[in-house]
């Protein structure tokens, strides 16, 4: 089958250290559509405290391209590769990136979180993450809900009121967030790449 058969469809795209927002603008500037997710983060140094804004996901940010026109994703500065499964680029669920998106724009704290992909699986039923499923953790006396992109290995941390949770409904009918795909091996993610990884070819 033709790549051309495929729709365009969300990738995560690996960067350079240090240079997502670079690659990010140049996504914006060949009309691409991205998702870099940040988090702001408070930095002390002996004379000054700043807050930053971090990538939730360093390394990595998200692009949506057809991929029969992948090379100018990969000629682009600071693009290593497309993450995926030996040589085969690997598309991310449409509904994580909804889910990050929601969760980044409500506002909430959040924080790189280390993935998770087992234990309680819970619904946010009130406020603007209404219908996000994510993994229920308990730090201290705070409630979070730890939402993952399978393909990257990596979650994230949303702060979240208790009473605005419940028990998942049935993998069936959801779509959980961290539900595990059951694929093979992948390159470029998190840990200690495979040694299939590298650069896409064209």
């Amino acid at each position: 089958m033709q790549d051309c058969a495929f729709p365009p469809q969300w990738f995560a795209v690996r960067t350079a250290a240090g240079r997502e927002k670079f690659v990010a603008t140049q996504f914006q500037n060949k009309g691409f559509d991205h998702f870099l997710p940040l988090y702001k983060s408070r930095r002390k140094w002996s004379d000054r405290t700043k807050e930053l804004e971090l990538p939730l996901f360093p390394g990595y940010l998200f692009c949506r391209f057809e991929l029969s026109n992948r090379l100018p994703i990969l000629i682009t500065p600071g693009v290593k590769l497309i993450v995926g499964f030996g040589r085969v680029p690997a598309a991310v669920s449409a509904a994580e990136i909804d889910s990050l998106r929601r969760a980044v724009a409500s506002g909430a704290q959040a924080a790189p979180f280390p993935y998770l992909s087992v234990g309680q699986k819970v619904r946010i039923q009130e406020g603007p993450l209404a219908g996000v499923e994510g993994i229920l953790l308990q730090i201290k006396s705070d409630w979070r809900i730890v939402l993952s992109v399978e393909l990257l290995r990596r979650s994230v941390a949303v702060e979240l009121d208790r009473a605005v949770i419940a028990p998942a409904a049935p993998a069936a009918d959801s779509f959980a967030i961290a539900a595990r795909c059951g694929m093979g091996e992948m390159s470029g993610a998190f840990g200690a790449p495979p040694r299939t990884a590298s650069k896409f070819a064209v």
